[in-house]
């Protein structure tokens, strides 16, 4: 199992996949080739097909730049490792290739080629949440202990710089109003959100401020703003949501919200290393679905839940989420994309009352789900895996949500 590094990457959005990937492989090949005479980027699968409402070809042009860059799209070429493929080609003077390299954006803002032995990257020794979850109970620990005794010894504070920049960006967007970029002309709503939810009272403000919170990350996301995936962009408004309302309206002390953080991207590792939380490979349930298993073993953890505990509220996370489709409207991470943060919070609320009220036995283990949300990916119709056309995407053409 990977880094947790991996799974709190920061950035700028909108995507982690068509966004910070295809940036990073960009650097990767100029660091390589910094002197050639002209450049060819071309975009296979999903980051062909919802290249530009993602702003891939603005985020290659930003490491290349325009006057000696060529794009080229093809959404109907899927290569067989990832669907968010792309190939870099490099050119000379007289028009000789130089060099070539094709990399794969496999979520989370990494990049892998097709020399690249995933296997290499993994600093934990456990396969799955039942290995973790045993050595935890046979040593008497919580799962956020794991991230001392394997991370390097800059993961606290590299945790306190994610969230730092997880508060900055629920508090901008709080602020910022007006119209999110695109032809949608998506208005913001956060602000008014956070404003209607102080009006309130009991369980009705408390959900209403989950809500503001949600909105304002995902908005940030939306607009470029720069934000931490967890684990993805996408899906950047959950965690950030969950724990800031849970700190400023329970008085969490900040190190339990960056063990909070630790279990979290655990459980996010998990599930990066035995199914996917690319949209563009299983749909949303891998993007929103682990963001919500993430948040729910986060809250579940800070109000004192056993490890059994944390498991169940996690399992509930990814379960309710099965089969949610990635099929955003027009390309952008906008509809359906922001409400389904504020709803996976909302959930990740839910899920750690309900574990709360039993002992952690439960007869599908998280484990399980994982598998079967691979296996419901595989099954989806590639329409629905980031790809805008199927689903909701079909309304591509709308001017507004509403």
């Amino acid at each position: 199992m990977e880094s947790i590094r991996n799974i709190y990457r920061i950035g700028n959005g909108p995507s982690s996949s068509h966004t910070m990937g295809p940036k990073k492989a960009s650097e990767q090949f100029l660091e390589k080739y910094p002197g050639a005479e002209k450049y060819v980027t071309t975009l296979y699968g999903s980051l062909a097909a919802t290249g530009k409402g993602h702003l891939t070809d603005l985020a290659i042009e930003s490491v290349f730049g325009t006057e000696n860059l060529e794009i080229k799209w093809e959404p109907k070429t899927y290569l067989k490792r990832h669907p968010n493929a792309l190939k870099f080609e490099a050119f000379d003077a007289h028009d000789k290739k130089i060099g070539e390299w094709t990399a794969y954006s496999i979520g989370g803002g990494a990049i892998v080629d097709d020399n690249t032995d995933v296997k290499e990257t993994h600093i934990y020794p456990f396969k799955n949440l039942e290995e973790i979850l045993r050595y935890c109970n046979n040593n008497g620990m919580h799962i956020w202990e794991l991230a001392l005794e394997y991370e390097d010894d800059e993961i606290i504070p590299y945790l306190q710089k994610v969230w730092e920049i997880m508060k900055s960006a629920v508090e901008r967007g709080l602020k910022n109003e007006g119209v999110l970029p695109s032809h949608l002309k998506l208005p913001r709503k956060a602000a008014s959100y956070f404003i209607k939810a102080n009006a309130y009272k009991g369980s009705m403000k408390k959900r209403a401020l989950v809500f503001a919170y949600a909105l304002a990350v995902s908005e940030e996301n939306a607009a470029g703003g720069k934000i931490v995936t967890g684990p993805t962009c996408g899906s950047a408004g959950v965690m950030p949501s969950v724990l800031y309302y849970l700190k400023k309206h329970h008085n969490f002390p900040e190190i339990k919200i960056i063990r909070a953080l630790a279990t979290a991207g655990i459980i996010g590792a998990v599930v990066k290393m035995n199914a996917s939380i690319s949209g563009a490979e299983v749909g949303c349930q891998g993007e929103i679905g682990t963001a919500c298993a993430m948040a729910s073993a986060a809250t579940t953890q800070l109000f004192g839940g056993t490890i059994f505990q944390v498991e169940n509220s996690a399992e509930m996370g990814l379960e309710h989420h099965l089969g949610l489709t990635c099929d955003p409207v027009a390309g952008l991470v906008q509809i359906p994309c922001i409400e389904r943060n504020a709803f996976a919070a909302a959930r990740a609320l839910n899920h750690n009352a309900y574990a709360m009220l039993n002992d952690g036995r439960h007869r599908i283990s998280f484990d399980k789900i994982v598998q079967t949300m691979k296996q419901t990916g595989h099954d989806l119709p590639h329409i629905y895996k980031e790809t805008s056309t199927g689903g909701l995407a079909l309304f591509s053409g709308m001017a507004k949500d509403e």
